[in-house]
């Protein structure tokens, strides 16, 4: 009886050995998760947008000192809407930027790295395009200031009948937030309170309507 409860111990740990091993091989096995890809802003590609966007203003009598271009095709968690100064052909101030939920929850992320865009009245969703900006007023977010967006191209012509304007948000971040993205509203380029305050008296000091541009 002793020799066979010997060998009946040895085989329970010659078995618990083998299912040991067993596990560690299946755990080797899970991937692990991967981390979500951060995009970074092509230089080149805002250079070009700047270079078409100095050509556009002449022809249209726009401000020809600086230029606000809005690169949505970039992580919404990251920088990506760029005051570009024309005199020193470069990238003078740079801000997060929010865009519209369409069928999403109001004020989330869900849309913060494959954001959709349209021109329909109720989509809820940014359009893409050359906007005008000329009027300030009140809004009823952020620091109290709005500016109207004129859309000069078929993609955004219809700004103004859904009440898109350029206006700050109580809920945007001055500092990059990624991975997370940048709460979404009804299709309003939202930027943070600090960044209104610097961006506004450039506008106000304009002598002419500031180019917009919001491109993918």
């Amino acid at each position: 009886m002793r020799f066979l409860s010997l060998i009946f111990t040895i085989f329970l740990l010659i078995s618990c050995k083998t299912e040991s091993k067993k596990e560690i091989i299946v755990n080797k096995q899970i991937p692990e998760a991967t981390a979500e890809k951060r995009t970074e802003s092509d230089v080149n590609k805002t250079k070009l947008k700047a270079k078409e966007a100095l050509q556009f203003c002449e022809s249209k009598h726009l401000n020809t000192d600086f230029c606000i271009l809005i690169d949505m095709g970039l992580h919404s968690g990251v920088k990506r809407f760029f005051v570009w100064d024309f005199k020193t052909d470069s990238i003078s101030k740079q801000y997060l930027v929010g865009h519209g939920c369409g069928s999403n929850a109001w004020s989330k992320d869900y849309s913060k790295d494959n954001p959709k865009f349209s021109n329909e009245d109720g989509s809820h969703l940014s359009a893409l395009g050359k906007y005008k900006l000329e009027g300030r007023g009140y809004s009823d977010w952020g620091i109290h200031v709005k500016y109207l967006m004129h859309g000069l191209e078929e993609t955004n012509s219809n700004a103004l009948k859904r009440f898109i304007v350029f206006h700050s948000w109580d809920l945007m971040s001055d500092q990059e937030v990624f991975p997370s993205g940048s709460p979404e509203g009804w299709g309003c380029p939202t930027i943070s309170n600090n960044a209104m305050k610097e961006i506004d008296p450039m506008l106000q000091k304009s002598k002419k309507p500031v180019l917009m541009w919001i491109y993918n």
